[in-house]
């Protein structure tokens, strides 16, 4: 029984995310918004869910003084200060929250982001070396891309822009298209095996 009532509401909200698609009747219109209020809900709970795991993981760590452990005592203590500034100070303009969040998290992730680059170029080093005619012509291409987009490629000859911008729309699309293609595809075959209750490992091990 605890497995059949999530299976049977995970059916029938399915069925009704999908009906109402095509259904244009107020019912359907209302329910969807009553849908939409709902997930706002399970979000909340999610948010829940995962600031606990966030406490139970780094706590446990910290309590056995595991390898790095200082790490997430400062995860925690990060976690801990942001959470008492929100309640207690606020999050409006000027507020201490948010001069932390700008000055702190904000030049984190520019840090985390440009590292990024670095990755690519190591990438792009491994993946354009002509070894073979397909390499070949991703080099041509990505060589073709990188001039187009910058000064230097107009400087050279007016054509090159207008070339990367044909890479782009005409053959660059029709790889992204095919690859869209079979991401909805499997999306809407694992839909419809969570729906009818064959995919079941949403539902946990036990």
């Amino acid at each position: 029984m605890r497995r059949q009532i999530p299976i049977v509401v995970c059916f029938v909200f399915g069925i009704f995310m999908l009906a109402q698609f095509f259904v244009s009747h107020p019912l359907f219109t209302r329910g969807y918004q009553n849908v939409l209020d709902w997930m706002q809900i399970i979000f909340v709970f999610a948010l829940l869910v995962g600031a606990l795991s966030f406490l139970i993981l780094h706590l446990e760590k910290i309590s056995k003084r595991q390898k790095d452990w200082i790490y997430n005592f400062v995860a925690l203590s990060g976690l801990t200060a942001m959470v008492f500034l929100g309640f207690f100070k606020g999050i409006q303009k000027d507020s201490p929250f948010l001069w932390v969040f700008d000055n702190l998290q904000v030049p984190m992730q520019s840090t985390m982001f440009s590292l990024l680059a670095f990755f690519v170029a190591s990438a792009a080093y491994r993946g354009f070396r002509a070894r073979n005619f397909q390499s070949v012509v991703l080099l041509v291409a990505g060589v073709l891309i990188i001039l187009g987009r910058v000064p230097l490629g107009e400087m050279l000859h007016s054509k090159i822009p207008e070339s990367a911008t044909w890479v782009l729309n005409v053959p660059s699309m029709a790889a992204r298209r095919g690859i869209l293609i079979g991401i909805g595809l499997g999306s809407i075959a694992t839909s419809l095996r969570i729906i009818v209750g064959i995919e079941r490992t949403y539902l946990g091990k036990g």
